[in-house]
């Protein structure tokens, strides 16, 4: 899908401003501020956006007590669009699926339809909005007419408006009331450089394409034999039946589609293999199948047969086990990660308003054959955060998570465990350079970090296309850019790509796998991508010279 993104206007004032009306955008000029990122442009007359969850959103909170905030606007392609103007995750739309204004979110208790959309907002015409609230009451009008009232009286964390699925042009945009500027976020873009490998076909292999055929979201593991590669992926995107493949010869080439267990056949969502060892020495393969209910299935001969997909517990949740991680507590020990948003951890779908995005963790204590039940170690609405990629720290006494974070309205984040996973710290934005979905990180012979993931940064160069990060651990702890970005490959549909396993083989060679649109006007396709940190290293020197 493509990616969403937000337009940020920052205040250049005092954190606190009272009684005070801040234009934020003048006469189609932003006034002020400071334009941080986003789709939004800036027109001759107004500021126009467009899109879903592209944002145009103030930097600032709007805290207790009245305020008062007008807009002059115009909406193309208004028709069902879910234009929108909100506060924190409430919403007036200006018109919705069923061609009505409506409200929503929790200070409304839900949705609420308000009449014929074009009777109040003519098509295609410039409206004067405003809110307001007085002594706890928040009224909405439209070209000075009251439209919808609502007690409330705390505050709100975002206020801005949102096309969502039309074209929103902003001539004027002022706040007045307790204002409470936002702590600047990361920058949206960076700075080191891009290596682009897209155009070098040499280093490509194709593992499975299809004419017609979605195949997308796969995962790897390589054997202890250093050859022996295993790949599974589903016909769909992130639901279908199970493709399962070999290779003997470190990926230069595939086997055809491999017979899989009838229940294979069943999988709602995107699969995952991992290697495990029980306390014994046993060494098996397992691979997960999520949503509701999460289902394993097992291997104790290297892939060569496979048990059926079955029921592991009373839950569920997304890409389950996206992430496994051996742990020093014992042998045969184990952590997994994954998360939910409420639809699928239970047969219930128990999701919240706004919507809560729960980061869990489960753990083995034999070889992977049973798991605990799951337990959140964070839950958040603000920011949703969720596919978890799980990389150890070189003196192994560190556990670090990159966390993707699908509201699109802050950078990817990291959390740290120093015991093992039972604690975790608190978690903060990463540099816009490792900002990107489904990270997989892997050491390379000099110790440096080779890690593969979707990019959604705000700002580059490469946005929706599959990419790779160079460091240090370091630069993680540290916050710091890196070494340098690779562009894999060129998706040309949205950000529709990139699940990306990463294996390295004993001659320090990567082999990076991914589904993408890597072919213009074709369904995705399985393909790997094959390099050494030393050829990106000359690449770069060139790049400087």
């Amino acid at each position: 899908m493509a990616t969403p993104s937000v337009l940020f206007l920052t205040l250049v004032q005092l954190t606190m401003v009272a009684d005070e009306g801040r234009a934020l955008v003048r006469d189609g000029q932003s006034t002020g501020m400071q334009m941080k990122v986003g789709n939004w442009k800036q027109a001759d007359k107004w500021i126009e956006g467009t899109g879903s969850d592209n944002d145009l959103m103030a930097g600032f909170t709007l805290g207790k007590g009245d305020f008062h905030v007008e807009g002059r606007l115009r909406i193309l392609n208004q028709r069902k669009s879910a234009a929108s103007f909100f506060l924190g995750n409430n919403h007036f739309g200006f018109e919705g699926a069923k061609e009505t204004l409506f409200l929503s979110g929790p200070i409304f208790n839900g949705v609420k339809l308000l009449g014929p959309a074009k009777e109040v907002v003519p098509r295609g015409e410039w409206i004067a909005f405003e809110t307001s609230r007085k002594k706890d009451l928040i009224r909405f009008y439209i070209n000075k007419k009251e439209i919808a009232s609502v007690k409330h009286a705390g505050a709100f964390r975002q206020i801005g408006f949102r096309p969502w699925r039309s074209t929103m042009q902003v001539e004027h945009f002022v706040a007045k009331g307790n204002l409470v500027k936002i702590k600047p976020s990361m920058p949206r873009g960076y700075t080191i450089p891009t290596l682009d490998l897209s155009r070098q076909k040499d280093r490509q292999v194709i593992v499975d394409r299809k004419s017609g055929q979605y195949l997308g979201h796969p995962t790897t593991v390589l054997l202890e034999d250093g050859k022996t590669m295993l790949i599974v992926y589903p016909k769909g995107h992130g639901k279908g039946g199970i493709v399962y493949k070999r290779s003997t010869d470190g990926g230069k080439s595939w086997s055809g589609r491999l017979p899989t267990p009838k229940s294979w056949a069943t999988s709602k969502e995107v699969p995952t293999i991992h290697r495990v060892v029980d306390a014994k020495g046993k060494k098996r393969l397992i691979m997960w199948s999520g949503l509701y209910p999460a289902r394993l299935a097992l291997s104790e001969n290297d892939g060569i047969s496979w048990s059926e997909l079955k029921k592991i517990g009373d839950w569920g949740g997304i890409v389950v086990m996206g992430c496994l991680e051996k742990l020093k507590t014992g042998k045969g020990h184990y952590m997994a990660m994954f998360h939910d948003d409420g639809r699928f951890f239970t047969a219930k779908p128990l999701q919240k308003k706004p919507v809560v995005f729960d980061l869990f963790k489960t753990f083995s204590k034999d070889g992977g054959l049973t798991w605990t039940q799951p337990e959140s170690i964070l839950a958040r609405s603000d920011v949703h955060l969720c596919e978890p990629g799980i990389i150890r720290s070189p003196d192994g006494k560190q556990l670090c998570v990159l966390l993707r974070e699908n509201s699109r309205r802050r950078n990817s984040h990291v959390i740290f465990s120093f015991d093992e996973g039972n604690t975790w710290t608190k978690p903060r934005e990463l540099p816009a350079s490792l900002t990107g979905d489904r990270h997989t990180g892997k050491y390379t012979a000099d110790g440096r970090l080779f890690i593969s993931f979707r990019d959604t940064t705000h700002q580059s160069p490469t946005k929706g296309d599959w990419v790779a990060w160079v460091g240090t651990y370091q630069d993680i702890v540290t916050g710091k850019e890196g070494q340098y970005r690779v562009r894999l490959m060129d998706n040309t549909k949205g950000g529709d790509c990139a699940y990306p396993p990463v294996e390295i083989l004993p001659d320090d060679t990567i082999v990076t796998t991914t589904y993408g649109h890597w072919t213009k006007g074709e369904a995705p396709y399985i393909v790997s991508v094959r390099l050494k940190v030393s050829e990106l290293d000359g690449m770069a020197k060139k790049l400087r010279r």
